[in-house]
């Protein structure tokens, strides 16, 4: 798919037809194996498991993922050098437990090869279950129909809940359904994984394969009910058990057998199924993972979980499944009145944020969380400015979590700053066990912002929430220790008038690295060293007693909030007054330009096609480096810089990465360019429910579903947050009847609905003031505020023109010329050599 083409609904909507609620597939293909299991996967955070048939096969890539649980392996570098990461860590596929084979005349049910009379798949976002139907003709001509349904639960931590059916419509036959538990990651999977998914063509997204055995066995057991086997990394020393109960019910006759080694366990039953009778078998599957307590430990973890549903039945758990999502939708909802597919695809990207952080429970939120391999099992910045926005204000005890695991990352943080010789904590790019993993420093480590992508996201979780106790205890010591090492990174410099500057650093544009100034850097670090600052002074002010353990922990001088607000003031935030844009970095403009519309489709993303050093000589953008800034420091700019700006970089940006589209989308929405806005929040919406980028089947791209809805409240609603004022200035797409939201604000539930020429207001368990184009507005209980809107602002209908140089126009329709004092004549294509 061309990306540079306006988009709408792009899915097939005869084999995917529309439902609010749910994903809903009505036939089967194998051509797209590997991006309907990732868009049909189950998880809570902390377990997933893959949407592969429960026979097993066709499979694009099999996958049972435990959030955390990880490999590790020694880093080889060509050239070693002082301070490189020495530490591959890597998502292990864990034993899985979906698996339960079917034959009926002792013909296995494969469904790329089987006569399906029916096929029905369905992802339930209120249920939080995804179910399958079938009806096969087996060869033999007798018909069967096969219902199935897996659900991992989000009140449960440890637990996924599997049934299949079977019944014979036409004749009797001898039925044999095999469930078990297999390690397929070190090698005993029957069925081959094709070359594709095992990583045999280049792609750094993609995760490492592992050499030698993985998982070391360390028990296997069965009874007549249940199963468990026990593992332990070879390297990483970590732990993990995995159980099984099992239930059938039938009027048929039947035996069972039962069977393990160390790689699998297995229940078999053999039942002579009569025409009417159905046989329903119900799998129970318990995991427990640890990062050092013995696997005899998680063992008894595994048979309490089991216990509890045993003892609770089946019935119990779904309930609370279906009461947690109804919780989770009451706070998370956003409807989108009048555009039924788009509603679909809304709600699947806010359901995979349930799935990715419900039960991560202090552990972080993973690029792809727990439905593939990508980035391998890695977590990033995307945590803290991507998917913190949405829990921060409707779920904030996730976001709170999430936090945690960022505070309990301190102890390494501080290790890898002293180690790359700065004061405080550096944490790292990429990261399961706390120590950086990213082999590329360029590209990796030298992304110094990630200090400030958290800093932020715990300033702004304290103004949504009022959370003053995680700030006093905990969240100050990470604002403290970024500070000091933004205030030891950078220098000063005096050339007429003194200046803070941040060298050898990379932005959020990985297409330019090791530079200068970056201008996403050093406002992040501005907002950083001044909320840092600000912190301190608040708790010596307002808790002496909690000021004096704080410097007692942290060995505060008195002196260093005060050079935080220094360097804060002084910082070099690049501005360039012929261009009137802010370049990307101090030398940015210096580059050559790269024409986009001279390189062929088939060599995007530039990333897979051409050398990194060939990249870095030109203006050309991965993804939104200035733009982001513009989103997340928005009150630093004033819109006629940001318009410029966006119509500046907006040509030169790629879009290689998922990153992007959302942020463009909603700057867009703001300078007045809001059919791009709708275009490129179109393009965020379906990046995996339409493989838009051709690596779904590695996963769903987290981050992505949460700029989703940073897309609809902050572009489309207008939304604001900046020093604890939440304001709006809504941007609603022509055509669209309705936009409607909630958030949560210090524990006041806010309901904000937006139609063409107004904005309504409802809440719920509080007080709330908020601002509407510069009015301020008080919301009471029982008491909804309607305000009438004059118009959209300043809209610029249309796509940016092309220019010859690098393909924008200003709104005044004044070409945007190339950042050199005389660039070339004719465009430099780029094309490999």
């Amino acid at each position: 798919m061309n990306l540079d083409e306006p988009m709408t609904d792009p899915l097939d909507r005869s084999r995917f037809p529309v439902d609010p609620w749910a994903l809903r597939e009505v036939s089967y293909s194998k051509s797209d194996l590997g991006t309907t299991e990732t868009l049909f996967t189950v998880g809570n955070g902390y377990l997933g498991m893959r949407g592969n048939p429960e026979e097993g096969r066709d499979a694009h890539t099999h996958g049972t993922f435990v959030n955390g649980f990880h490999e590790t392996w020694a880093i080889r570098h060509a050239e070693e050098a002082y301070g490189f990461a020495r530490t591959g860590q890597t998502i292990v596929n864990a034993p899985d437990a979906k698996v339960m084979k079917l034959y009926v005349d002792d013909e296995p049910l494969l469904l790329a090869t089987a006569d399906l009379e029916e096929y029905e798949r369905v992802l339930d976002f209120k249920e939080g279950v995804l179910r399958r139907e079938v009806v096969w003709r087996t060869p033999s001509g007798k018909r069967v129909r096969i219902s199935s349904k897996r659900m991992v639960s989000f009140t449960q931590r440890h637990l996924a809940i599997m049934q299949i059916q079977v019944t014979m419509l036409e004749g009797d036959a001898p039925v044999v359904i095999s469930s078990q538990i297999l390690n397929r990651q070190d090698g005993r999977d029957e069925y081959n994984i094709p070359e594709h998914a095992m990583g045999k063509h280049f792609d750094p997204r993609k995760a490492s394969n592992f050499e030698g055995r993985v998982l070391e066995p360390k028990l296997n057991w069965y009874s007549d009910r249940r199963m468990i086997l026990g593992y332990r990394a070879t390297n990483s020393g970590m732990t993990l058990a995995v159980g099984a109960d099992h239930a059938i019910s039938t009027d048929n006759e039947y035996e069972q057998l039962n069977s393990s080694d160390d790689d699998y366990a297995k229940k078999v039953y053999r039942v002579h199924a009569h025409e009417g009778r159905p046989i329903t078998i119900t799998k129970v599957a318990s995991y427990h993972s640890s990062r050092g307590v013995p696997v005899r430990e998680l063992v008894d973890r595994v048979r309490r979980t089991l216990d509890r549903v045993r003892d609770h039945g089946v019935e119990h758990y779904e309930q609370e499944q279906r009461d947690w999502l109804a919780d989770f939708w009451a706070a998370s909802d956003v409807e989108i009145e009048g555009q039924p597919a788009t509603q679909q695809a809304v709600r699947w990207n806010l359901f995979q944020l349930a799935q990715a952080s419900a039960r991560s429970d202090q552990l972080g939120v993973a690029a792809k969380g727990v439905s593939g391999t990508g980035y391998e099992g890695h977590y990033f910045w995307d945590s803290e400015v991507y998917v913190m926005p949405f829990l921060t204000y409707t779920s904030p005890y996730l976001a709170r979590n999430l936090l945690r695991f960022r505070w309990n990352m301190l102890p390494a943080a501080r290790e890898r700053a002293d180690e790359l010789s700065q004061r405080g904590a550096l944490f790292p790019w990429r990261t399961i066990n706390g120590e950086e993993a990213s082999a590329y420093y360029a590209a990796g480590t030298a992304q110094y912002h990630i200090d400030a992508d958290i800093a932020y996201a715990l300033v702004k979780y304290g103004w949504a929430t009022g959370d003053a106790d995680f700030l006093v205890r905990q969240g100050v010591d990470i604002l403290v220790e970024t500070a000091r090492m933004f205030a030891d990174l950078g220098f000063w410099r005096n050339n007429g008038e003194r200046s803070f500057h941040i060298h050898g650093v990379t932005g959020p544009d990985e297409y330019t690295a090791v530079v200068n100034n970056n201008l996403f850097t050093n406002v992040m670090a501005r907002f950083n060293l001044e909320q840092a600052a600000l912190q301190v002074e608040s708790i010596k002010a307002t808790d002496p007693a909690s000021y004096v353990k704080l410097v007692k922990r942290l060995r505060l001088g008195e002196d260093e909030p005060a050079e935080w607000h220094d360097a804060a003031r002084r910082m070099t935030i690049p501005y360039d007054e012929a261009l009137e844009i802010h370049p990307q970095d101090e030398h940015f403009l210096d580059r050559e330009m790269w024409d986009l519309s001279a390189t062929p489709e088939e060599n995007k993303p530039l990333l897979l096609h051409f050398h990194p050093l060939v990249i870095y000589r030109f203006q050309v953008l991965k993804q939104a480096d200035v733009v982001l800034a513009m989103f997340l420091q928005g009150d630093q700019f004033t819109l006629e810089q940001k318009r410029a700006n966006f119509e500046y970089y907006d040509p030169i940006t790629t879009g290689d990465s998922t990153l992007s589209a959302v942020v463009q989308s909603i700057i867009a929405a703001e300078v007045g360019y809001h059919d791009m806005a709708l275009d490129y929040f179109m393009k965020g919406l379906y990046v995996d429910l339409a493989d838009l980028h051709g690596n779904t089947s590695d996963g769903v791209h987290v981050a992505s579903t949460g700029g989703v809805w940073s897309a609809l409240a902050y572009g489309f609603g207008g939304m604001r947050d900046y020093d604890g004022h939440v304001t709006f200035d809504p941007r609603l797409p022509t055509g669209w009847e309705s936009l409607r939201f909630r958030i949560t604000l210090k524990g006041a539930r806010l309901e904000v609905t937006l139609r063409q020429g107004s904005i309504e207001f409802r809440v719920d368990g509080g007080d709330v003031e908020v601002g509407v184009r510069g009015q301020r507005h008080y919301i009471r209980p029982h008491e909804p505020v309607r305000v009438q809107l004059d118009g959209q602002g300043d809209r610029i209908d249309g796509i940016l023109g092309t220019s010859p140089l690098i393909g924008g126009r200003r709104s005044d329709g004044t070409v945007i010329t190339a950042g050199v004092p005389e660039p070339p004549s004719e465009p430099v294509p780029v094309t490999p050599s």
